[in-house]
């Protein structure tokens, strides 16, 4: 079955299906949205904590009812009844502003998030995702852009140093590692012919196939497998848009203390911005389902019952995904240290974003030569003349920036020479260490004098 055909199935949405709900039908999909959610939160807190627990030879929460599920109900209600104490300097608006400029994208970003195919509820026949667009992908886009503002207003409407500093690592954060998860998202474009979510995840029910000098070679149905780089960048891009470990620089409580949310005390403010992250969360793991492991499509071997993908089981695979997706997050919470800001952003521009741009190029070539009447000679030429020149110019780059190391640490050689010191420990002087001596036969140790 190709995927022409299987935007033709009755089962499977496509936009023209989009728009003919009756409204207590949006209504009823958008509160199961908001209920989804909010409980997906109450529990994703508990499940970190427990397997954080677990990964670090602990309990975790088992107080509060069976196995501390009620840990994170009681949070929220402490942090919702608590004083909530306003700084004196602080700008009002914006500081009132910022909790929910974060948090109402993120609600708003899982409306095209498909959860199933065409279901009959309550007699009508209707897909399992709120709304869908042309340009559906776009829209996560610009809500995560929408929402970093809310960070960048939470440190200019603090008036402290600290959380000024936060927002604007998260801007600076937010630009780059965006640009590296929108260029991620054009490969499978290229392939899916569309920006509609619903449609995309309808083209990987069947791979298709690739002709290639008379052969038909078939193509995995999951975009993960086939477009394995766009997958992979996503995957460490989707940790810095969402300003999660080792990504976590704007609310670095080594050196900011709490960031851009440190003058927010744990009150219902700071439950907002928690939500946000959390949602957030949800928000970019159900886009990587949707657009790299085949939506609500269930995996190999559960797609070979031929029940499987029909009625509300695809909602089951879908949440099963979503769980190891977030699995995923606490996983790399637990196991990797955050690093440094000037390594993030030189992670971001000088590794991400080449490597895109090569691999965009690559798929848009295999692409072009899959067209009917392509002049395949010419696109492999201006493929390798891009490419060569790609190389010539970071190596020439790479040439200048060694270089320029090496000058500096030239002139830092010649300072210590001139200071008559000896560079240690990395270049940096370590002075001499106030410490018992041990000397004679024995080993007695002489304590020196004025110490006790």
């Amino acid at each position: 079955m190709t995927p022409r055909m299987l935007l033709a199935d009755p089962n499977v949405p496509g936009l023209a299906d989009f728009g003919k709900d009756p409204l207590w039908i949006t209504i009823i999909k958008a509160l199961f949205i908001f209920v989804f959610l909010m409980l997906g939160v109450v529990f994703g807190v508990w499940t970190e904590r427990k397997l954080i627990s677990r990964m670090q030879h602990r309990y975790g929460p088992n107080r509060a009812g069976k196995f501390g599920l009620l840990q994170s109900i009681a949070d929220a209600i402490k942090m919702g009844l608590k004083e909530d104490i306003l700084p004196r300097t602080v700008d009002k608006v914006i500081y009132l502003l910022a909790p929910i400029v974060i948090a109402v994208p993120a609600f708003l970003s899982f409306s095209i998030i498909p959860f199933g195919p065409m279901v009959s509820m309550f007699g009508v026949r209707t897909p399992l995702q709120l709304t869908d667009l042309p340009v559906a992908v776009l829209l996560v886009l610009a809500m995560a852009s929408i929402g970093v503002y809310g960070i960048v207003l939470a440190g200019w409407g603090s008036r402290s140093p600290y959380a000024m500093l936060g927002g604007l690592r998260s801007t600076a954060q937010v630009i780059s590692y965006e640009i590296a998860m929108g260029l991620s998202f054009v490969a499978v474009f290229l392939f899916a012919g569309t920006l509609s979510t619903s449609e995309i995840v309808a083209k990987q029910a069947s791979g298709g196939s690739f002709a290639l000098g008379g052969l038909d070679i078939p193509l995995p149905s999951w975009y993960a497998v086939l477009l394995i780089p766009s997958f992979l960048i996503y995957v460490i891009t989707m940790l810095g848009e969402t300003n999660r470990v080792p990504f976590d620089l704007p609310e670095g409580e080594g050196e900011l203390v709490g960031g851009f949310h440190t003058e927010y005390s744990s009150s219902l403010k700071f439950a907002m911005f928690q939500l946000g992250e959390y949602i957030n969360v949800f928000t970019v793991s159900a886009l990587c389902i949707t657009l790299f492991l085949g939506g609500w499509h269930a995996p190999w071997p559960i797609s070979l019952w031929d029940g499987a993908n029909v009625g509300w089981w695809p909602m089951l695979w879908f949440f099963v995904k979503l769980v190891l997706l977030f699995g995923f997050f606490v996983w790399v919470r637990a196991s990797l240290p955050r690093i440094r800001y000037d390594q993030l952003m030189a992670f971001g521009w000088k590794v991400l974003i080449p490597l895109n741009l090569a691999w965009i190029l690559l798929v848009a070539s295999v692409r072009a030569l899959n067209l009917a009447g392509a002049q395949r000679t010419m696109v492999l030429v201006i493929a390798a003349v891009v490419v060569v020149g790609c190389l010539a110019i970071y190596f020439r780059f790479d040439t200048v920036n060694q270089r320029r190391r090496e000058a500096q640490e030239e002139r830092v050689r010649e300072e210590y020479e001139r200071l008559g010191e000896e560079p240690t420990a990395g270049g940096f002087p370590v002075p001499a260490l106030d410490l018992p001596h041990y000397h004679g036969v024995n080993g007695r140790k002489e304590v020196p004098s004025g110490t006790n």
